[in-house]
């Protein structure tokens, strides 16, 4: 059989979750926005057609938002994560390979499915998935992983599909390809659309029959690669196990700005503690951190600053003391007392590359870490939050949750339904009898 893969894709992923446990939000416009309630990072189709822009900031939009009856969330990153699972779990009942892709976005192998049969398996996914989780999916179709991705950008501009577009057809993919504009192509992004518009390349059909070697060296090897997949040869293969992270990185904007030294070490230090917790569940450790902060452009008139530096440890460790002592360090290293006004520090992070298997780190001569113990310690507090809740028990120097005062603000979330014991949904049976 021909090769064929699936692209499903969750319909606004964040908004539709919301719609999962409020049916009174459907047909109203909804938006999901960033963390600190910063920026619109989902919409429905209703708040689009208002002129919502994905990315536009909220204090822009507010009044819009009042004036139209937007109904605005802030991210409820465990709720959508959980949901993300639950339809993984019904793509997996229908294709043996599955490859996650985002959050919202999963490769399914249908190679083994007959060609006639395919779309008839889409729409049954789709209608599966709708019924057992609620979230509505599109789906796309075609011999590569980019085809896939195109296909399902058809699915989703063309009602009259259904929301499932097959592109394994060479002479029906070819009609398709001809009106759609190269920038929807999957990699193509703003840099690479103006190079291809230069080079006289407007549709996907003009893109398809370019000559590889002038995309080559106008996009490098990735722009051949696509070229390739447009025309059928696949060059990218499913990754069924997720390659090993190479970095890791935890940053975090304030919710109210940062002008003392102590406030930004605890912030720092809860960031290598969830930088400690990241690398221990994928069985990682580094070597270095490195720590950054700065100001914020946007605060006209204020002094800017912004500082990195990169601490290095005795060995690679995922303990987060350790990497807390570090974090610390490095503030300490780059901490300046203002002449005049105080810097406002907006935002800052914990960064680190070149991870290694904790268990294949070499150890130090001088200094080593005491693994044993710290590991036993680590295991304890990663095993009462994952019981408890994330934050139940941290290191003192990365403060109290509840009592951060520049933590990541969420004041329009909803419940965590599905994480959270405390905030599972209540339902009630009403006593009719008189």
């Amino acid at each position: 059989m021909s090769r064929a893969i699936a692209l499903v894709d969750g319909n606004s992923f964040y908004c539709s979750c919301e719609r999962v446990f409020d049916p009174r939000l459907t047909g109203v416009p909804v938006i999901v926005l960033s963390n600190n309630d910063g920026c619109a990072i989902a919409r429905t189709a209703e708040a689009k057609a208002l002129g919502i822009k994905m990315g536009a900031p909220y204090f822009l939009i507010r009044d819009l938002c009042r004036r139209e009856k937007v109904r605005v969330f802030s991210s409820n990153y465990a709720l959508y994560g959980d949901m993300s699972a639950r339809t993984n779990a019904v793509y997996r009942s229908f294709a043996p390979d599955v490859e996650i892709y985002s959050i919202d976005e999963s490769f399914l192998d249908l190679s083994d499915v007959r060609e006639r049969d395919r779309v008839a398996l889409a729409r049954d996914l789709r209608s599966t998935v709708r019924r057992w989780t609620g979230i509505p999916t599109c789906v796309g179709i075609g011999p590569t992983k980019t085809l896939a991705k195109l296909a399902n950008h058809i699915a989703k501009s063309v009602p009259e599909l259904g929301g499932v577009c097959d592109l394994s057809d060479e002479a029906e993919r070819a009609l398709w390809l001809v009106g759609i504009p190269v920038g929807e192509v999957w990699g193509v992004g703003r840099a690479s659309l103006s190079k291809l518009q230069a080079l006289g390349v407007d549709t996907v059909a003009d893109l398809r029959d370019l000559d590889p070697r002038p995309a080559r060296k106008a996009l490098t090897v990735v722009g051949e690669r696509i070229i390739h997949e447009l025309r059928g040869r696949a060059c990218l293969a499913l990754e069924l196990v997720p390659a090993r992270r190479k970095g890791c990185a935890v940053t975090r904007s304030f919710s109210s700005r940062i002008t003392e030294r102590a406030v930004l070490e605890q912030a720092v230090a809860a960031h290598a503690t969830r930088l400690g917790e990241k690398l221990r569940r994928d069985g990682l450790a580094t070597d270095q951190v490195t720590v950054f902060y700065h100001t914020s452009e946007h605060d006209r008139g204020d002094p800017m600053r912004s500082v990195s530096t990169v601490v290095h440890l005795p060995e690679a460790t995922n303990d987060s003391l350790a990497l807390i002592r570090a974090v610390r360090l490095g503030v300490a290293r780059t901490w300046r007392e203002p002449a005049g006004a105080p810097w406002r520090y907006s935002k800052a992070g914990v960064i680190t590359t070149d991870l290694v298997p904790l268990t294949d780190g070499p150890r130090a001569l001088f200094g080593a870490l005491d693994r044993e113990r710290g590991g036993a310690l680590m295991a304890a507090m990663d095993a009462c939050n994952a019981r408890f809740g994330r934050g139940s028990v941290v290191p003192a120097r990365a403060g109290l949750v509840a009592k951060r005062t520049w933590s990541t603000k969420f004041e329009m979330r909803t419940p965590r339904y599905t994480t959270r014991l405390a905030e599972v949904p209540t339902v009630c049976a009403e006593n009719t009898q008189a």
